[in-house]
C-alpha cells in the first residue's frame, strides 16, 4: 500500500486505449428526448463490471428507464481526510454516420488517433480514470483521500437525468467531498515546440436555454397578411444571431490574459482582447466565447401545411452568460426580441468561477510539469457547461482537469460536437500517467 508518487505502470497505458475503445462502441446517443435516446445503462454496467474484475463494488442509480448513473468510492489512506469527486459523463450528442470518415461507433483506430463519437467529449477521461483505479486495485496502490467516482447520465442534455438527480436523491454518495475534477481541462496549447500551456477549468459560462413564442392570426397562405407569427418570430431570431453582446471581463479571463500576455510575449490591451485572443489558433474559438455573452439560435418551428400561416412559431436560442451575467443577459434579450415575443427558460444553471490557487491547483501542476516538462499551467473559462453545475450546489469545489497532451495542429475545439471527433493514442497514454500521479498526492 503506497500513496507514493510514480508513473502508472505499462498495464495502464495500454489498457486506457481498449477501455475507451470499448466505450465509444456502446452508443450512448442523447438526443434531450429519452423516446429517442440510446440510454446510458449499457455503458454504466460496463463500468461496473470493469470495476467488479478488480474488487471495487459500484451503485447504478436510474433515474428513468435506461438513464444510468453508476457511483463508487475508493477509500484512502488519511479518512480524516475531505474527499475528492472524479466525474465523468456517459452519454454523448448524435452523430451522423454519412458526415463521418468513419462510423461514429465503430471505435476505430487510424493514423495515431482513437476514433469515434465521445472520443474527447469524453469517454476519454472515463478510460483513463477507469485504467488508473484498476491498476491501483492490481497492484495495492491506495490514494491519501477518499476519491468517488461518478460516471453519469444525461450531461448533454442539461444533467436532469444525471448529475442533478444524483445530487437531489442521493447526495449522501458524496459525503465528504469538498473538491471535483471532471471534463474539458488539463488539455495543452502549444506555443513552441518546447513550451505547452495546459488550460485548467476554473470557470465556466451559465447554461440559459430559451424558448421564443410568437403568436398572430392563422389564415390562408394566398392572402395579405399582416399578423404573420413566423414573421414576427423569425425577425426576431435575426436580431439575436446578428448581436454582438459587450465585452465583460471576468477574474478568470484577466488571469488567462495575463499568463497568455506573458508567455506569449504579446500586449493585450483589455478593452480589445478580442485582438491578441485571435492570436490563438486553435483554442480561439473556446476562449473568444468568454469575453462576452451570446447568444444563437439553434432551432425553429412552426406550421402543419405549406398553403397555412399558422397561429404560433417557435424558436430555440443556446444562450450562455458570463458568471454574474445572467439577468443582465435576459434584459438585453428582452429588448432585441419586443414586447410581443413571449420569453420562457428550458434550462437554466448558474455559471461557476473558483480560484486558481490551493493544493489540488498545486498537485495538478506538478503532475502535468512531471510528464512535460515544457508545461505551464493556466486558469481559463470553459465557453459551454458540464456537471459542476449540479455538483457545486453540494459546495463543492470544481475544476476542469481531464489531462491530454495534443498535437499543435490539432483543432481540439472544433472536435466537441463535430465530425471526425477523435483522440490521439498518445494524448491518452499521457493523461493516464498524470491522471495517476495527480490522484495519488492530492
Amino acid at each position: 500500500m503506497t500513496s507514493d508518487a510514480a508513473p502508472a505502470r505499462p498495464d495502464a497505458t495500454d489498457e486506457v486505449v481498449d477501455l475507451c475503445r470499448d466505450l465509444l462502441r456502446i452508443d450512448t446517443t442523447n438526443t434531450g428526448d429519452n423516446d429517442t435516446s440510446a440510454g446510458e445503462r449499457r455503458a454504466a454496467e460496463y463500468v461496473a463490471e470493469k470495476l467488479a474484475e478488480v474488487g471495487v463494488d459500484a451503485e447504478i442509480h436510474e433515474s428513468a428507464p435506461g438513464r444510468a448513473n453508476l457511483v463508487a468510492r475508493i477509500p484512502g489512506t488519511e479518512p480524516g481526510r475531505d474527499a475528492l469527486l472524479v466525474h465523468g459523463h456517459l452519454d454523448v450528442v448524435p452523430a451522423d454516420p454519412d458526415e463521418w470518415s468513419v462510423h461514429p461507433f465503430s471505435g476505430e483506430i487510424r493514423d495515431g488517433y482513437l476514433w469515434g463519437r465521445g472520443a474527447i467529449d469524453m469517454k476519454d477521461f472515463d478510460a483513463m480514470v477507469l485504467a488508473v483505479v484498476r491498476d491501483w486495485q492490481r497492484t495495492g496502490v491506495r490514494p491519501r483521500r477518499d476519491v468517488v467516482l461518478a460516471f453519469t447520465a444525461d450531461e448533454e442534455a442539461g444533467s436532469d437525468y444525471g448529475a442533478h438527480f444524483l445530487t437531489q436523491h442521493h447526495r449522501d454518495l458524496f459525503d465528504g467531498c469538498t473538491e471535483a475534477i471532471g471534463e474539458v481541462g488539463g488539455f495543452s496549447y502549444s506555443v513552441d515546440e518546447q513550451r505547452r500551456l495546459y488550460l485548467i477549468e476554473t470557470a465556466e459560462k451559465g447554461i440559459d436555454w430559451l424558448r421564443l413564442r410568437a403568436r398572430g392570426r392563422p389564415g390562408h397562405g394566398s392572402m395579405v397578411h399582416d399578423d404573420n407569427a413566423v414573421t414576427a418570430l423569425a425577425e426576431a431570431v435575426a436580431r439575436i444571431g446578428r448581436h454582438r453582446f459587450p465585452v465583460v471581463m471576468t477574474d478568470t479571463v484577466r488571469a488567462f490574459l495575463a499568463e497568455v500576455s506573458d508567455v506569449l510575449g504579446i500586449e493585450i490591451d483589455p478593452d480589445d482582447p478580442e485582438t491578441a485572443i485571435a492570436k490563438l489558433g486553435p483554442i480561439a474559438n473556446i476562449i473568444g466565447a468568454t469575453v462576452r455573452n451570446t447568444a444563437n439560435p439553434t432551432r425553429l418551428a412552426a406550421g402543419y401545411k405549406d398553403n397555412v400561416i399558422p397561429g404560433r412559431a417557435t424558436a430555440t436560442i443556446d444562450c450562455r452568460s458570463l458568471p454574474g451575467q445572467s439577468e443582465e443577459l435576459e434584459r438585453q434579450l428582452r429588448e432585441l426580441v419586443g414586447p410581443d415575443i413571449a420569453i420562457e427558460y428550458v434550462q437554466r444553471q448558474p455559471a461557476l468561477e473558483t480560484t486558481f490557487d490551493g493544493d489540488l491547483v498545486a498537485r495538478m501542476s506538478e503532475a502535468l510539469r512531471a510528464e512535460d516538462p515544457g508545461a505551464h499551467p493556466v486558469p481559463y473559462m470553459l465557453s459551454g457547461g458540464t456537471d459542476a453545475k449540479a455538483f457545486s450546489q453540494l459546495g463543492i469545489r470544481c475544476f476542469g482537469f481531464a489531462p491530454l497532451r495534443l498535437p499543435a495542429d490539432l483543432n481540439f475545439s472544433g472536435l466537441f460536437h463535430g465530425i471526425d471527433e477523435r483522440v490521439p493514442l498518445d494524448g491518452l497514454q499521457f493523461g493516464v500517467r498524470v491522471l495517476d500521479r495527480f490522484l495519488r498526492t492530492c
